[in-house]
């Protein structure tokens, strides 16, 4: 995710990273929607601030330009158009975060905890850089909102010094005060601290002395006299006032040495959600911090709150014993009467935020006791954390999960040192590292038990054993953060709180990898799922279109360890593979080829773990689904992958039905042929139709097995035989009325009749096969035939043929094909080097050679234009290619130009 800085010169970050948007006006649009803060800004104001009274000929166009870019060159980045101008919600800004600072300082000086207060001032005031939008002209809201930032930030830095001194560290305050009442002398309290510190340092006339400094200062430039409050702190030090020494400090340290009084580790990863809970807790009354085991929770309450301040409540089993373990915490003591009503008393009087820690187990009471509560005590703010939400009225979610990679990496860098003073991750061992963290979900409680791990097994080693990962992982250390003893004992507290129907389900998905669909949830199953990812057992992902849900690695783990029959389960998870395949494969030729295709993708570590089940288990349904999966290997580029399923497949199902192997074959030769291995792409075509044509009852297949036959002779083979093949496909599928092999063998016809000299007349069929594939939603068939349409005319000076290819490759990236983009852009580049263009060819045959490279197609030789001139593939790919999108901007434009 992106940080806008506008503290400052306007910059955007992506993690340590900077981003370039672009010049002076992108700046400044992005600089000016962050000061929106989230609310619609009307187009004429952004032209307004981007060009003041000399606008372009068209401004909305030119906004509309200018935002487009940026969300090319910021991607997730929500900005919209919205209300007659422009939108950009959910900007992570560091005016947020120094206001998110601020908040959690000032809970952490009112707890008398001036050391963490001066901390987080302090880290508040890091973030500024300079002049608050800086890159934003002098207006009149402009200025309204760098005033108001301003003020905030003066204040702040005189906050600071007052914890610093509350802390006794008086000689650090003088010194700090002295630069504040030079940057800003008329404000009076830097005044009153800088006099209070040096009394305290025991500097009592230079005390004095600054006081007579400012109130000559005052009265010399503005003509006016000290404040009360100045004056009131000059006459108790003349008098000596016994107060003014009081300094909280001792008591501070003595409460920071208590043993057992904090975390004895290091807070590390969760500086954001702390900032956000105070952003929160500070607009919202209740907040629930909801993660799964070992995400966390209870630290993030105990760092923002204080573990004094927690009330811990996963040692309440009984739920009659929930008012009196608040009452306790809070300072409930001796009282007589409802102690209840004693627990609203003195709410009243608390005036800090209640922290309800671990209330899963409890959900119904403690949702009971914080609406009466809430609606008793009007001032009051509540945080419980939870591995479900309360769900009461108002109630605002804080969703805890995983750790950033790089902060998983620091943490487990970090308990490995404690653990073995000197131990220095070489660059190895970092890679290691992030393997291990991914592993193990970046949950902060698997880190730290691993990390302990490190000393018996080694990096490495404790990766290969993470199979039986909680014996492995070992008992939690003993400590007050968290009820349970092992890593397995806190998922089993999540399973423990489920119903019969839950438990079942959580057991049943434990076999999918990578997530999964909600289909996955089976008939009736969709509340029963709904309930797990209110319990944080499934995590929900509903940014994308449809919903996916998947499970953490150590939740999977629990789920195949209690597992009465994990194979079964194992089975039935590659069956739902099966079916999604077999579903999916008329689609692929159809209409919902683009959607089906981004549906395999996204399943695909199912399908890989499906279909290793069967080849081991159901050898003959690995052969059928990798058979289907043919067109999803070739765009997708995954053509050796598919190759060894096949392989296999057909190796461990020798007992296989005719058609399954015929298809098996056929397919195989499919992947063949884009690895650019013809020759062999042939000659198992050409067995598959000596099996498969005097065999009653494969007409269809026969038909397949044909249309491909004819395609693998593109190019350079023989001309008879595709044109026979590929006829002798479109009678069977008019005959049998199959409606994508009709527009694909005309296709292929008209190729066959090119490449038989017949140019004319195939170039008339192909262009039937585009109409016949466009009328019928053939996305993918009229793509391809466009392609070969536009090989008949590569060579043309006048670039007859980049309208065509540019189509077919709007039509083919739609489609995710990978393999055939890739075929466009070779003939694109053929074609802008005929057409005088030589850069615009060099830029695609980079991205070609990259791909090409990267996934094994060869698209230089594919169906009719072999041409490849010398040196265009030689010698390694370029390291840093152009994009895709870069590819198709610049045929896009060529294309334009003819």
């Amino acid at each position: 995710m992106q940080t806008f800085g506008v503290l400052g010169p306007f910059e955007v970050r992506a993690g340590d990273q900077p981003v370039h948007v672009g010049g002076r006006l992108p700046r400044r649009l992005l600089a000016i929607l962050v000061a929106g803060e989230g609310l619609p800004v009307p187009e004429d104001s952004l032209a307004e601030g981007l060009w003041g009274g000399s606008p372009p000929r068209n401004p909305a166009g030119a906004l509309q330009v200018y935002v487009s870019r940026l969300r090319r060159a910021l991607p997730g980045m929500e900005l919209r158009r919205s209300g007659g101008g422009y939108q950009l919600l959910a900007a992570d800004t560091d005016v947020e975060r120094f206001h998110a600072h601020l908040v959690r300082a000032r809970a952490l000086a009112a707890e008398d905890r001036h050391a963490d207060a001066h901390e987080a001032f302090e880290a508040a005031l890091r973030l500024w850089r300079g002049t608050p939008y800086e890159d934003l002209a002098d207006d009149e809201s402009t200025a309204a909102i760098r005033a108001a930032l301003v003020e905030k930030r003066d204040s702040a830095q005189e906050e600071s010094a007052a914890a610093l001194l509350a802390t006794g560290d008086h000689a650090g305050a003088v010194a700090a005060l002295e630069l504040l009442v030079r940057a800003a002398p008329y404000r009076e309290r830097r005044w009153q601290l800088l006099a209070l510190a040096l009394y305290r340092a025991g500097r009592q006339a230079d005390a004095l002395n600054a006081l007579r400094r400012v109130r000559t200062l005052l009265a010399e430039e503005l003509g006016v006299d000290p404040g009360v409050e100045l004056r009131q702190l000059e006459g108790r030090i003349l008098s000596q006032d016994p107060a003014l020494s009081q300094d909280p400090a001792p008591r501070a340290a003595a409460e920071a040495v208590e043993p057992g009084d904090g975390p004895l580790t290091s807070f590390i990863g969760r500086d954001g959600d702390v900032a956000l809970l105070s952003r929160l807790v500070g607009t919202h009354r209740l907040v629930t911090v909801v993660g799964p085991a070992g995400s966390g929770k209870t630290r993030l309450a105990v760092e923002w709150a204080g573990r004094d301040a927690v009330v811990r409540l996963a040692d309440v089993a009984d739920p009659a014993h929930l008012v009196s373990a608040v009452a306790g915490t809070v300072g409930v003591t001796g009282a007589t009467g409802d102690p209840y009503e004693a627990l609203v008393k003195r709410l009243r009087l608390h005036r800090k935020p209640l922290v309800l820690d671990n209330c899963e187990h409890l959900v119904g009471e403690v949702a009971r006791l914080v609406v009466d509560l809430l609606d008793r005590v009007p001032a009051l703010r509540l945080v419980a954390t939870s591995r479900s939400p309360l769900g009461v009225d108002g109630e605002h979610h804080l969703p805890l999960g995983p750790l950033a990679a790089e902060d998983a990496v620091t943490l487990l860098t970090d308990r490995i040192r404690a653990g073995r003073p000197g131990w220095v991750g070489q660059d190895t061992d970092r890679r290691d590292l992030r393997r291990l963290a991914d592993a193990l979900d970046r949950l902060p409680l698997a880190l730290e038990l691993a990390a302990a791990r490190v000393r018996t097994f080694g990096v490495p080693g404790l990766i290969e054993n993470l199979d039986d990962r909680f014996t492995v992982l070992g008992r939690i250390p003993h400590s007050r953060m968290t009820p349970h003893a092992t890593l397995q004992e806190a998922v089993a507290w999540s399973f423990d709180l489920l119903s019969g129907e839950e438990r079942d389900l959580a057991v049943r998905l434990w076999p999918y990898e990578g997530g999964f669909p909600l289909e996955a949830a089976g008939p009736g199953g969709l509340g029963t799922l709904v309930s797990l990812v209110d319990q944080s057992v499934v995590t929900a992902e509903t940014d994308g279109g449809s919903p996916r849900y998947w499970m953490l690695e150590t939740i999977r783990a629990y789920g195949r360890s209690v597992d009465a029959d994990p194979a079964a389960s194992r089975a039935a998870h590659a069956r739902w593979g099966r079916e999604l395949v077999a579903r999916a494969e008329g689609d692929l030729q159809g209409v919902r080829s683009a959607t089906t295709m981004a549906a395999l993708r996204l399943e695909l570590p199912n399908l890989r773990a499906g279909l290793a089940h069967d080849l081991a288990h159901a050898p003959v349904e690995a052969l059928r689904t990798a058979a289907r999966l043919m067109w999803f290997w070739i765009r997708s580029g995954l053509l050796a992958e598919g190759n060894r399923v096949l392989t296999a497949a057909l190796a461990a199902a020798p007992d296989a039905s005719l058609g399954d192997t015929v298809r098996a074959k056929a397919s195989s030769a499919g992947l063949f042929y884009f690895t650019g291995d013809v020759t062999t792409a042939r000659r198992m075509l050409s067995e598959a139709n000596l099996a498969v044509g005097p065999e009653p009852g494969h007409r269809s297949l026969l038909a397949e097995v044909r249309y491909y036959q004819a395609l693998v002779q593109l190019p350079g083979g023989e001309p008879a035989i595709a044109l026979e093949a590929s006829a002798e496909a479109h009678a069977i599928a008019t005959e049998t009325r199959t409606t994508w092999l009709i527009a694909a063998a005309s296709m292929a016809w008209g190729a066959a009749l090119v490449m038989a000299g017949r140019t004319v007349e195939g170039q008339h069929r192909l262009r039937a096969a585009v109409q016949l594939a466009d009328a019928s939603g053939l996305v993918w068939t009229a793509a391809l035939s466009e392609l070969m349409q536009a090989q008949t005319l590569v060579d043309a000076r006048e670039g007859e043929a980049l309208p065509l290819l540019s189509s077919s490759l709007r039509r083919f990236a739609g489609e995710g094909d990978l393999s055939n983009q890739l075929a466009v852009l070779h003939n694109g580049a053929l074609a802008l080097d005929a057409a005088g263009d030589p850069a615009g060819a060099a830029l695609l045959r980079d991205v070609v050679h990259f791909y090409q490279a990267r996934s094994g197609i060869q698209p230089t030789g594919s169906f009719l234009q072999s041409v490849v001139p010398h040196g265009w593939y030689e010698g390694a790919p370029p390291e840093e290619p152009p994009t895709l999108d870069d590819a198709v901007a610049v045929l896009t434009a060529a294309a334009r130009a003819v």
